[in-house]
């Protein structure tokens, strides 16, 4: 069963835009794997509330995606070790 979910990842700008767009690629071809990208938006860099590990600024991406449900769990320990996130989160979306 099928479920869909919404990822919000800030990522670190002073990793160069290459490393960025890496990551987003990462992200949409693990994706993609078992479930579908239905919308990417990035939303912009902006400045934090706080810094995170010495980073004033962060790069915003919106994901909308639908994957099976033991999936974000695997999402989360990937972006957790992943280099150049500094924060994400994955919430349901619907009912």
């Amino acid at each position: 069963m099928a479920n869909q979910y919404q990822l919000v990842v800030v990522l670190d700008p002073a990793a160069g835009e290459e490393t960025v767009n890496s990551i987003v690629e990462n992200i949409q071809s693990k994706i993609g794997q078992v479930g579908t990208v239905d919308a990417l938006d990035n939303l912009g860099t902006k400045k934090l509330a706080y810094e995170i590990n010495d980073a004033k600024e962060g790069t915003y991406f919106k994901v909308l995606f639908t994957a099976p449900v033991e999936f974000p769990r695997e999402l989360e320990r990937v972006l957790k070790i992943t280099t150049g996130v500094l924060r994400f989160l994955i919430v349901r979306v619907g009912e």
